[in-house]
């Protein structure tokens, strides 16, 4: 479509050239073509992926993403609901998980909702737990003394090859594909994907061949990149060749709500993040769950889970989204505008 462009652009020039009679030498016209050629894909390339996209330049275009759903009966109740009324999204699937394939079930009869798959290599909870999809005898590397995935993404690096990580992320996705579902996106639970940079090559890699896009950041920005090796993500050199190599969409930036002592600390502090945001497309990851004291027994974090389920639904929240003009989207309409740019 550029080189479509260009040409156009181009041939328009020529002609400009010709009918004003103005005696340039065929040299000069050249030289001209090629200085607005070059001026136009020096603009192309410094456009956030929002505008690239097709999105208006200076907007923020946000995707409200739900994580963790199909860990507890809980998570499914609080996305479910959240997704049906339009006041989120996005959201992701642990298929390791117990309540994954009930979710996943729920997704095939609702096709038009954004659901993918929120990769998992750990489980960090102290009695609620589960193991790889991938037989135990092929992924030694993954299993914890208890044979469950470990608790933390340290842990995971310290053991785990990307060979073995690589078969279980597709065994996730074949999964999913086997229950009737074919996800939408992919992401990462934990950031463990993002905790090496051959764990990187593997989810970039199996990204690309299944055409599924992963939750993979335009960290061609030096701010972007510097934030995030600050955060102790190993980008390294070799990360972001990969990245500038990953022919899918990608995100401009990605963050999660904020922590807070009080329901509406909560909402003052997403309003927060929310004006803090440059333009362009950014993920927002929360993780929504409907209290319950089954809720309360598996996470000390329960009650930031209960108001995520929440804080989407207050009419201040949603008045301020439309006061700053934001634009919501997801991984369905992101891919559609991006196969068009094709």
């Amino acid at each position: 479509m550029k080189k479509s462009y260009l040409f156009t652009l181009s041939l328009s020039f020529c002609m400009a050239l010709f009918l004003s009679g103005c005696g340039e030498k065929k040299k000069n016209a050249d030289e001209a073509i090629n200085n607005t050629s070059t001026e136009l894909e020096t603009t192309l390339e410094t456009k956030n992926w929002a505008e690239k996209l097709g999105w208006s330049a200076g907007k923020k275009v946000i995707m409200l993403h739900a994580d963790d759903i199909g860990m507890c009966p809980e998570a499914n109740i609080a996305a479910k609901d959240q997704l049906t009324k339009g006041e989120i999204q996005s959201a992701a699937v642990m298929i390791p998980c117990p309540n994954a394939e009930e979710f996943i079930n729920w997704a095939k009869e609702n096709p038009a909702m954004d659901i993918g798959l929120h990769l998992t290599l750990t489980s960090e909870w102290k009695k609620h737990r589960w193991g790889p999809i991938t037989p135990d005898a092929e992924v030694p590397g993954l299993l914890d003394p208890e044979d469950k995935l470990w608790r933390s993404v340290p842990e995971v690096v310290q053991h785990a090859t990307a060979e073995e990580v690589e078969k279980e992320i597709r065994a996730q996705i074949e999964q999913s594909i086997a229950w009737g579902y074919r996800p939408d996106h992919i992401d990462t639970h934990m950031g463990t994907l993002f905790g090496d940079p051959s764990y990187v090559k593997a989810y970039m890699k199996v990204a690309q061949e299944y055409g599924i896009p992963a939750n993979i950041i335009d960290i061609s920005v030096p701010a972007v990149l510097a934030e995030f090796r600050s955060k102790g993500y190993p980008m390294d050199d070799s990360v972001v060749k990969m990245s500038e190599e990953y022919t899918l969409p990608k995100l401009d930036f990605f963050t999660s709500a904020p922590k807070a002592d009080s329901y509406e600390e909560k909402v003052e502090s997403f309003k927060s993040l929310i004006k803090s945001l440059q333009p362009g497309l950014t993920e927002i990851i929360f993780h929504p769950s409907v209290e319950t004291d089954n809720l309360r027994d598996i996470t000390g974090s329960w009650q930031q889970r209960v108001w995520e389920s929440q804080i989407f639904a207050d009419p201040d929240l949603i008045n301020f989204f439309k006061e700053e003009g934001i634009i919501f989207t997801n991984w369905k309409e992101i891919m559609t505008r991006f196969n068009s740019m094709k």
